[in-house]
C-alpha cells in the first residue's frame, strides 16, 4: 500500500472555523476555539493518523490587515507557514458572504503562486450546516469565482458533513513518504503551550469585544507538589499569568470579588487535568503590560 505523509495549512480570515475543523479532523481537541475572532495566536499542529497516510494539520492565526505589531507578526507567521506545507486549505464560512478579507487572502495566495512558492490550494466552505442548500450553492459559486483552486469542498465540522471527504482530498495532495510522528501522537505542542491556551480559551468566554486581542497568557511553571505522605494523591502546581493592556481590562478578567477569575480557573482546570492526566492546583494571576501588542520588547517576553 502506498503511504503518504505531509503538512496541510488552514488559512482564512479570523473566525472562519479553522480551529474547529482542525479538532474535527484530528478527532480530539488540539486547538482552542472561540466565537471571538483572532483567537489562534500561533501555528498549532494536529496529527491525523490513517492506515495509508499521516496528515499533519497546521492551524494558523487568521490572516488579516494588521493594526498592531502583534498583528504584523501573526501575519508573517501565516505567510512563512504557507511556504512550508504541501497543501493549503483556504477556509471561507458559508454563513458570511465573500468579502474584502477573503479577497485579501486570495490575493496573498495568488502572489505566492506567482513567486513560484505556491502550493495546491483547496477552497473549504466551512459551517455548511448553518445555511440552506440554495444559499450554500450561491456561496460555492462566489468562492469558485474568487480564484483558482485545486478543489472546492463544503464541510461542517460540527455535524461532520464531508469532513472525511475533505480529509481524503487533502491526503490526495500529499507525496509518498514515511510517517512523521509516532502512532497515537495527536499534537506536538508542549504542555505549557497547551495549558496557556486552555486558560486563554476560558478567559475569553463572555468578555467584551476589546479584550480578546489584549489578552496574553504565560505559564510560569508546572511542578509536582511536594508531600510527606506516601498515600497523598499526586498533584501538580500550575502557576499562570494573564496579561492585559489596561487596568480596566484587568478588572474585567478578575470580576467582582474575584468571581470571574475563579470561574476561569474552574473551567480551565478541567481541561488541564484531562491534558496532563493528574489533579491540578491552578494558580492564576492577572497583570497589566501596557500596550504590549505594540511593544517589541514585551511581545518578545510574551512569546511573540
Amino acid at each position: 500500500m502506498t503511504f503518504r505523509s505531509g503538512f496541510a495549512c488552514f488559512v482564512g480570515r479570523p473566525n472562519a472555523g479553522k480551529s474547529t475543523l482542525t479538532n474535527a479532523l484530528v478527532g480530539q481537541k488540539v486547538a482552542i476555539t472561540s466565537g471571538r475572532p483572532q483567537t489562534t495566536r500561533h501555528a498549532v499542529r494536529g496529527i491525523v493518523h490513517r492506515d495509508d497516510a499521516q496528515l499533519v494539520l497546521v492551524d494558523t492565526p487568521g490572516l488579516h490587515r494588521p493594526r498592531t505589531l502583534l498583528g504584523e507578526r501573526l501575519n508573517d507567521l501565516v505567510k512563512d507557514t504557507l511556504t512550508e506545507v504541501d497543501v493549503v486549505g483556504f477556509c471561507l464560512p458559508a454563513d458570511q458572504r465573500v468579502g474584502p478579507g477573503d479577497r485579501f487572502i486570495a490575493d496573498q495566495l495568488a502572489e505566492l503562486a506567482r513567486d513560484g512558492r505556491g502550493t495546491p490550494v483547496v477552497a473549504i466552505v466551512t459551517k455548511a450546516d448553518t445555511v440552506g442548500k440554495g444559499r450554500l450553492a450561491e456561496h460555492l459559486m462566489a468562492v469558485q469565482n474568487l480564484g483558482e483552486w485545486a478543489d472546492i469542498v463544503p464541510v461542517s465540522a460540527v455535524s461532520g458533513y464531508q469532513v472525511k471527504v475533505l480529509e481524503d482530498v487533502l491526503v490526495g495532495h500529499l507525496s509518498e513518504g514515511p510517517a512523521l510522528y509516532p502512532e497515537g501522537e495527536l499534537t506536538d505542542e508542549p504542555d505549557n503551550v497547551m495549558v496557556a491556551e486552555l486558560v486563554r480559551e476560558a478567559a475569553l468566554e463572555g468578555v467584551r469585544d476589546e479584550l480578546p486581542h489584549s489578552l496574553a497568557v504565560v505559564v510560569d511553571e508546572i511542578v509536582p507538589r511536594e508531600t510527606t505522605s506516601p498515600d497523598a494523591t499526586p498533584m501538580l502546581d500550575v502557576r499562570v499569568h494573564l496579561f492585559v493592556e489596561r487596568d480596566s481590562q484587568k478588572a474585567i478578567v478578575i470580576g467582582k470579588g474575584g468571581a470571574r477569575l475563579r470561574d476561569v480557573g474552574s473551567q480551565a482546570r478541567r481541561g488541564i487535568e484531562a491534558l496532563l492526566g493528574a489533579r491540578v492546583f491552578l494558580d492564576l494571576h492577572v497583570k497589566v503590560a501596557k500596550d504590549w501588542q505594540r511593544d517589541p520588547k514585551q511581545l518578545g517576553r510574551l512569546g511573540f
